[in-house]
């Protein structure tokens, strides 16, 4: 693409580089308009013989296009392209889930000079419709091999940006308290838990009461497995303070395993992730909240109960990186 002074018949065919004003100040043709003869008399009215316009070499792609095509490259499944204007086209959530990005494939494509891709922050809940990310073309025009680069890198990832829809619908809750606090709990603690999964399209299958007992936690779980909870939350009078607690215990002691206990998110420090073996294939999540889930204030059980809704496997991996913007309030 080259940037050329023309005379105004020879820069038919070519985008005006820059807004042309009236005499009152208002626009009378817009940068990036490909100029049209019928364009001619309104310009020499305005005293101009020549103009600034950019000139495509046969391997450049025009913005619009170059846009279009980028937006389609990025958006993989649960993500639909919008129409490209002015250089610009914006991807959105097609279903309710967790915003999945591979960020390798995000930064290559945005160190290739002229195509940008700005996106909302890896695992946002994405909701249907929502705005995801804005794809814009910095220049006229880039060179086709550019924006095969970019392509092929979206073909490679399956989409750099995906929604994975939420699925897992039954969660069973399990309530660990004393009789004394039991009342407590139940108002403060189970409201919050079930308003997060209504809010995420799920019901809770079930909830049990149990004292703090490992024994009781290890039944409860296994009951609420026996009863076809895809996932549980387990939470209650004080926080898992040790992996020889009685919530871990009772995971072990109902056949599963311990993912991860501790998390570099405030609030939620006191998260335990674990896994008991599912009735079927695979594996059933048990999400251990700390005691700040009883605020609805956003903490680590909103960072990671989507992802376990949509049958994403996190592992302790997953947890670890959330210490980068970790600091929620």
């Amino acid at each position: 693409m080259r940037l050329e002074m023309r005379p105004l018949e020879a820069a038919v065919g070519h985008i005006v580089c820059h807004n042309i004003p009236d005499p009152q100040g208002r626009k009378a043709l817009a940068k990036g308009r490909v100029l049209r003869a019928d364009d001619l008399p309104r310009l020499a009215g305005l005293g101009l013989r020549e103009l600034r316009v950019a000139v495509l070499d046969p391997d450049d792609v025009h913005e619009d296009e170059a846009a279009r095509r980028l937006a389609a490259a990025l958006a993989g499944p649960g993500v639909t392209a919008g129409p490209a204007h002015a250089g610009r086209a914006n991807l959105h959530a097609a279903v309710l889930g967790p915003l999945a990005v591979d960020v390798a494939a995000l930064l290559a494509i945005n160190e290739l000079d002229g195509l940008t891709a700005a996106t909302l922050p890896a695992h946002a809940l994405a909701r249907p419709g929502q705005t995801l990310a804005t794809i814009k073309v910095i220049p006229f025009a880039v060179p086709a091999a550019d924006l095969a680069r970019a392509e092929a890198l979206g073909r490679e990832t399956g989409g750099v940006l995906r929604v994975p829809e939420l699925r897992l619908r039954a969660v069973g809750v399990v309530l660990v308290s004393s009789l004394a606090a039991r009342a407590r709990v139940e108002r403060g603690v189970f409201p919050a838990v079930e308003g997060r999964v209504r809010d995420l399209g799920g019901a809770v299958l079930a909830c049990r009461y149990v004292p703090p007992d490992e024994a009781a936690v290890a039944e409860a779980l296994e009951g609420l497995r026996a009863g076809g909870a895809e996932l549980i939350v387990a939470a209650g009078e004080t926080s898992v303070v040790d992996l020889e607690d009685v919530m871990p215990r009772g995971v072990r002691l109902a056949g599963g395993r311990v993912e991860h206990y501790g998390a570099p998110v405030e609030p939620g420090n006191l998260l335990l992730l674990a896994y008991l073996p599912a009735l079927g294939e695979g594996e059933l999540p048990v999400l251990g909240a700390p005691g700040c889930v009883r605020s609805r204030d956003t903490n680590i059980v909103d960072l990671l109960l989507p992802r376990l809704m949509a049958g994403e496997q996190v592992r302790r991996r997953d947890i670890t990186v959330l210490g980068h913007g970790g600091l929620l309030h």
